[in-house]
């Protein structure tokens, strides 16, 4: 098999670099649905470990319901550049300024959505300067630390990035088991070829970086409540990364919007996309009534 595979794009999809006051981001864009009345744009960030291609199968959905889809890859990870080894690039405080500059370059407010590790760079973009976004949606997004069993294996990680490449990283990540199960959703984003594609595009630094920042995220849901903007926590129905119920919490602190998606677990844009997709489209929906 060809280790030059690439992504299938979502139908009518692009893949292009969003220029920004703060260099370029790779993203894929999906316009609005022929047809369909425009209601507003998304600008969806991904999790650790993950990319752009994780939100592949809610392109359709969303733009089948008149929202402009723009997913991308943040600083190091998969195909935007960033330092291989320089960590203070990746500090909470720089990420949240790309994300600002991402949806300045879009050119209109946006509704942001972030999955997991997405969700918390995401937080500190709002508690910055929330005037770009009309909404933000925490999926799979927890109020503060990830959960002790998966500290450790970021730990892990990090040890194994300290004396092994990239590739004898994924190689002991692939001997572990199957890459849905220990290196972030595969189902319906893409194959093993593909998915090593990815992974070796992440720069070490954003890996070191953005993992110890999930070992040691403080609780900032009390300045999140005090921002004006609707708020939507969504999540699957299990999740080893933050309990659930934890989950549930956060949702009554943020006086949020809380859909739970039966069936899916940590990334319920990769298990159920169509009800996760229906879920987003109804709470954009429900803020122009």
């Amino acid at each position: 098999m060809s280790t030059r595979a690439v992504f299938t794009p979502p139908p009518g999809a692009r893949a292009y670099p969003l220029r920004t006051a703060r260099g370029e981001f790779a993203v894929v864009e999906s316009a609005v649905a022929p047809g369909v009345a425009p209601r507003g744009t998304a600008l969806l960030l991904p999790g650790f470990t993950g990319s752009k291609e994780d939100f592949t199968l809610l392109h359709e959905p969303l733009t089948a319901r008149g929202y402009r889809v723009v997913a991308v890859d943040g600083r190091g990870q998969f195909e935007s550049d960033g330092p291989q080894s320089d960590e203070s690039a990746y500090a909470r405080a720089e990420l949240a300024r790309d994300v600002l500059a991402q949806a300045a370059a879009l050119g209109t407010r946006v509704h942001l959505v972030g999955h997991s590790l997405g969700g918390q760079i995401a937080r500190a973009a709002v508690l910055l300067d929330h005037s770009p976004f009309l909404s933000f949606t925490l999926v799979s997004s927890g109020p503060a630390q990830i959960s002790d069993s998966q500290q450790q294996r970021v730990k892990l990680l990090r040890d194994a990035l300290g004396v092994m490449t990239m590739a004898e990283v994924w190689d002991a990540i692939l001997a572990m088991g199957p890459p849905e199960e220990v290196g972030g959703p595969a189902r319906g984003i893409g194959d093993v070829v593909q998915l090593r594609r990815r992974w070796l595009g992440n720069k070490p630094a954003q890996l070191l970086a953005t993992g110890h920042q999930l070992c040691m995220e403080p609780d900032l849901v009390g300045e999140l409540a005090a921002v004006p903007l609707p708020f939507h926590v969504l999540s699957g129905s299990q999740d080893d990364t933050w309990p659930v119920q934890l989950l549930d919490d956060m949702a009554v602190r943020l006086r949020a919007r809380r859909t739970v998606i039966p069936g899916a677990d940590h990334s319920p844009n990769a298990d159920e996309p169509l009800p996760t997709a229906h879920a987003l489209a109804g709470f954009w929906d429900a803020l122009d009534r």
